[in-house]
């Protein structure tokens, strides 16, 4: 008679059932996704649902601005059977419920509408438009940035060494100013100073590379300021770390101190304070274009509210809207590589 095998014992037995449990749990939590893919499909999931509000936003704000835009293309001097002809043409006889049918199906297809007053493809004119603004924007955050990475780095470190209350008053006044100017004020001084005491620069126009000296200054110092100042108290508290006293006790250059041991440390901060920044200064192109004359978008945006054009005005705001939750969605990208467990545990 064979003899039956002993069973097995309760280790051996209950470790598949764990393991298995553990497969269980994690794909219950993720389902079956890896964390970083999880994470990327709740933050596609978030611009989705922000870029859904904007054109909801955008189309139903635009409309409660008091006028016609009809007649406001057409003159005061168009006769009514012209502008009744035209709105219909237009289909701004539809009640506003059903032109927002019509308007997302368009933005399905990929259609953003006529201008009202020339006549123009909106996605025409802001092709057109857009490689100034994204030219502006780019090279103003950059400006920006590297130059505030050692400008916040270097106030820390002169903080550290003696008479660091004169320094600390200094620094502070300068960087405060810089970041309470508003920008608009800020171009208005640069062009009074460099356009028209020195002549150094023009003061409009855009095509040359001293064209955009101007524009760039007044778009990048305040948030330069305003990045430098967070660097600088971020730093403040690094150099203070105990894992600093003892690079400096190993009397490493300063040099490998600073960006081997101390910058790795204010990378989080200083990414998550540059997403925002970046996307403030797409904004801020808006005025920044109209004082210096420069063929942007915000040179059609701003006449384009007025003449309640609303596809013009529609358009540039899902544009813009685009820009800035696709700046907001890199950043996290990049923050998820830089420091995955705090950036993903965020959700």
């Amino acid at each position: 008679m064979t003899a039956t095998p002993p069973p097995a014992t309760a280790d051996l037995a209950g470790a598949p059932t764990a393991a298995l449990a553990v497969r269980a749990e994690g794909r219950g939590r993720g389902g079956g996704l890896s964390p970083r893919a999880a994470f990327l499909l709740r933050r596609l999931g978030r611009l989705l649902v922000s870029l859904a509000v904007v054109v909801v936003a955008s189309f139903f704000l635009i409309h409660l601005v008091p006028g016609d835009p009809v007649r406001a293309a057409l003159g005061i001097q168009a006769s009514p059977e012209l502008v009744a002809a035209t709105r219909a043409e237009l289909g701004l006889d539809k009640p506003v419920p059903a032109q927002f049918i019509d308007y997302v199906a368009g933005l399905l297809r990929g259609d953003f509408g006529d201008s009202i007053r020339t006549g123009r493809p909106v996605s025409e004119t802001i092709a057109q438009r857009f490689p100034a603004t994204v030219t502006l924007g780019v090279v103003s955050f950059l400006v920006a940035l590297f130059a505030a990475v050692p400008l916040g780095i270097g106030a820390a470190v002169a903080l550290q060494r003696p008479g660091r209350r004169v320094a600390d008053a200094l620094i502070s006044g300068v960087l405060g100013m810089l970041i309470a100017v508003p920008g608009f004020l800020l171009a208005v001084g640069l062009i009074a100073l460099f356009a028209v005491q020195l002549r150094w620069l023009p003061a409009a126009g855009w095509g040359e590379p001293r064209d955009a000296v101007l524009p760039v200054l007044a778009l990048a110092l305040g948030p330069m300021a305003y990045l430098a100042r967070i660097v600088q108290v971020e730093m403040s508290g690094v150099l203070g770390a105990t894992y600093m006293t003892t690079a400096r006790a190993k009397r490493l250059p300063g040099r490998l101190v600073y960006l081997r041991h101390a910058l790795p440390n204010i990378i989080t901060a200083s990414l998550t304070v540059s997403g925002l920044l970046l996307s403030g200064m797409v904004a801020g192109t808006v005025l920044i274009e109209t004082v210096f004359a420069i063929p942007g978008m915000g040179g059609v945006m701003v006449p384009a509210v007025g003449a309640k054009d609303y596809p013009i005005v529609q358009g540039l705001v899902i544009v813009y809207a685009l820009i800035i939750l696709g700046v907001n969605l890199i950043v996290d990208l990049i923050l998820v590589t830089v420091d995955p467990r705090s950036s993903i545990t965020e959700g």
